[in-house]
């Protein structure tokens, strides 16, 4: 099936270039009992916190990743195998402002080993 493959790019090479940021200890945290990393084109978005903001790194990724396995838990009965579509709140400035709606996509499969493993990303993304 494969013989004819010439090169794979691996999610660990994904993680070592950067293109993938694991986001393990908060993850586990919010109740994900499998590797999950997210899209530097989102991690961007998530790190970019003005100055005026009563927002941190951690809670906005806490919100992204609670969202998540709510929606996982609708939608899905296992981390087999899924893709997922989901919104939740980025907060762009301080309080009285109107947060972004952020449309994600959350994609469950074969890690590099065949472990389960997720991945958070934009909609536009694979």
């Amino acid at each position: 099936m494969y013989d004819d493959l010439i090169y794979s790019y691996t999610r660990a090479q994904a993680i070592e270039d950067g293109f993938l940021i694991e986001v393990g200890p908060i993850a586990q945290e919010a109740g994900y009992r499998v590797s999950v990393a997210l899209t530097a084109e989102l991690w961007g978005k998530l790190n970019a916190i003005p100055e005026d903001s009563v927002d941190s790194l951690e809670g906005r990724l806490w919100d992204l990743l609670f969202m998540g396995r709510f929606a996982a838990a609708v939608k899905a009965r296992s981390y087999d195998s899924f893709e997922i579509f989901y919104e939740f709140l980025l907060q762009r400035n301080d309080l009285p402002a109107r947060p972004d709606l952020i449309k994600v996509k959350m994609v469950a499969g074969p890690g590099d080993n065949g472990e389960p493993v997720i991945t958070i990303m934009l909609p536009h993304e694979d």
